[in-house]
């Protein structure tokens, strides 16, 4: 039931777990990522379901090329082919698809398989799912700023860079910042996400591997967010005065 929750406009998530869910079933690090797509698939119909606009998925970080090369090769392979099989249902679910992060690394193929996805769903007005890949917050902030400055000209060329223009060059750009980021794996970091975007971001953390974190997880983690009070630098008082006009 939501009707007594305080749905986020955007929900954030790392999700941290695939590897030690497989090894400790004995298995290879490779299932997890496959039951981690899994997951990703029922959280992304969730939040569908209950009006959620934006849904960010932390799915490969810019350290993470330091993994294994079996390992980045089959997550590489793994988002070729969910990209491919999930687009289609994306779309028919009114699903927004945007890849965020520095994809000129992936290979040809990866890319159009990113670019036919996107723009497969482009116009699609229902949840915004941003998968960040190659991606990371300080990358994110940089190439902001590299990207307003070489827009300037003219007399404001050499002023200082507002916070409005290095917002404007985010990655995530024209999509609301995070209300609430969970990290799943029992690890209390955020992990180079979302750097500028998570400044008030309520924070969740989740003993749960990824591929355990299901529908009533996500719940679980709603249910704590809505139980919070958000000031973002005023008093209780403030808010509470605020809420009663």
């Amino acid at each position: 039931m939501t009707e007594n929750l305080t749905i986020p406009q955007h929900i954030a998530v790392i999700m941290d777990g695939n590897g030690r869910w497989a090894e400790a079933r004995g298995k290879k690090r490779v299932q997890g990522h496959k039951e981690g797509v899994e997951r990703a698939r029922d959280v992304i119909q969730q939040c569908g379901k209950m009006g959620v606009k934006v849904l960010t998925l932390f799915a490969f970080s810019s350290e993470n090329w330091k993994r294994p090369e079996s390992e980045v090769s089959f997550l590489m392979n793994l988002f070729i082919t969910a990209l491919s099989r999930e687009a289609k249902a994306l779309n028919k679910n009114n699903v927004r698809l945007k890849v965020i992060g520095d994809v000129s690394r992936f290979d040809e193929k990866l890319q159009k398989t990113i670019t036919k996805a996107e723009d497969l769903t482009a116009d699609n007005s229902g949840l915004l799912l941003q998968i960040a890949a190659n991606y990371g917050g300080q990358w994110d902030i940089l190439n902001a700023v590299n990207t307003a400055l070489s827009k300037r000209e003219g007399s404001v060329a050499d002023a200082p860079l507002t916070q409005q223009e290095l917002e404007d060059n985010l990655i995530t750009a024209g999509a609301v910042f995070p209300d609430l980021m969970i990290r799943t794996g029992g690890e209390h970091r955020i992990s180079n996400f979302l750097l500028w975007q998570a400044a008030y971001s309520e924070l969740y953390f989740a003993d749960h591997l990824w591929p355990d974190f299901g529908v009533d997880a996500l719940m679980e983690a709603i249910n704590d967010f809505s139980r919070r009070q958000r000031r973002f630098g005023l008093t209780g008082e403030q808010v509470e005065s605020k809420g009663t006009e």
